[in-house]
């Protein structure tokens, strides 16, 4: 946790450059410093961390220390975190403040145990919250430059979502994440058309997110929505070097996740996981069978060695 916050740059800056911001997902387990690390290496312009409880952060150093590292290369970053209470996010972001970027305010995990503790989903319901929560970082925090975000699913009644978001505006939040889908919506297609009419009713920067795998998607969907930006999941979870335009994922990718896992100690589950998922596309199922059992770190380096001559 080296980087300090004096020559920091402002994420908003990176809305202004005309370009679409291409944005790593907030993802519970997958999201972390070592795969930031790979994303960045591959055209992706600013990554989330996983979703953090913020009460959790603030009462506990064993969580502050498991839920949150970060190093000089791990630029420009948003440390996403779940709450309910102004105070307790004022205390996290001012925890984070020196070494991160910004904070998101999750308004949309639709996951059953957040929305059962008031956190995620639940606060799309609850716009005065929102405001009260915003309100409350912008005027504890000093430094000008950091960000304040949230981050939403939709409405089945588009006009409660669209006063949501300019209730967070007026409230000074720096831009808005919009998942295409309401809570109770999992694989059905994204609602990009929302995303249009919340882009068109706010004068802040609006990230759109929801099913974009390639670049021609991510593209397609800025065509689509006129947002300023794209945020993408599973999509790189698939393929991390997918905003660098390639179709699949290159074999120099994977060698770069195996040196840069290793260099971080990445756990050995968390490690093969990503591969899994990395290497879906280019294995076949005789050969998933076999990579998706492997048990260590050096079985896993000489399957690669000998299949791919990574």
């Amino acid at each position: 946790v080296e980087a300090e916050e004096g020559q920091r740059e402002d994420p908003l800056d990176l809305f202004r450059s005309g370009r679409v911001v291409k944005i790593c997902a907030p993802m519970v387990r997958y999201s972390k410093l070592a795969f930031r690390t790979l994303v960045r290496k591959y055209s992706c312009d600013l990554c989330y961390t996983p979703m953090i409880v913020a009460a959790d952060f603030v009462r506990s150093a064993k969580a502050r220390d498991s839920e949150f590292t970060t190093n000089k290369g791990d630029h420009p970053l948003i440390v996403q975190f779940a709450a309910k209470e102004a105070q307790v996010l004022c205390d996290a972001a001012r925890i984070v403040c020196p070494f991160a970027d910004g904070i998101d305010l999750n308004c949309g995990c639709p996951q059953r145990w957040a929305m059962a503790e008031g956190y995620g989903a639940c606060l799309v319901n609850k716009p005065e919250l929102v405001q009260d929560m915003v309100r409350h970082v912008r005027n504890q925090i000093d430094n000008p430059r950091f960000s304040v975000s949230i981050k939403i699913r939709i409405h089945e009644d588009l006009k409660r979502t669209v006063d949501l978001c300019q209730k967070a505006e007026a409230t000074g939040v720096s831009w808005i994440t919009v998942h295409g889908r309401s809570v109770e919506e999992r694989h059905q297609p994204v609602h990009y058309d929302a995303i249009k009419i919340i882009k068109q009713s706010l004068s802040i920067p609006v990230v759109a997110n929801g099913d974009i795998k390639t670049l021609k998607d991510a593209e397609n969907v800025h065509h689509l929505t006129e947002a300023d930006g794209v945020m993408v999941a599973r999509g790189l979870l698939a393929n991390p070097a997918m905003f660098a335009g390639y179709e699949e994922t290159p074999l120099k990718c994977i060698q770069d996740w195996v040196d840069i896992a290793l260099e971080h100690g990445t756990p050995f589950t968390c490690f093969h996981h990503h591969l899994m998922y990395m290497m879906e596309r280019i294995t076949s199922k005789q050969d998933k069978k076999v990579f998706n059992v492997l048990s260590s770190t050096s079985g896993v380096l000489d399957y690669l060695n000998d299949h791919y001559g990574v």
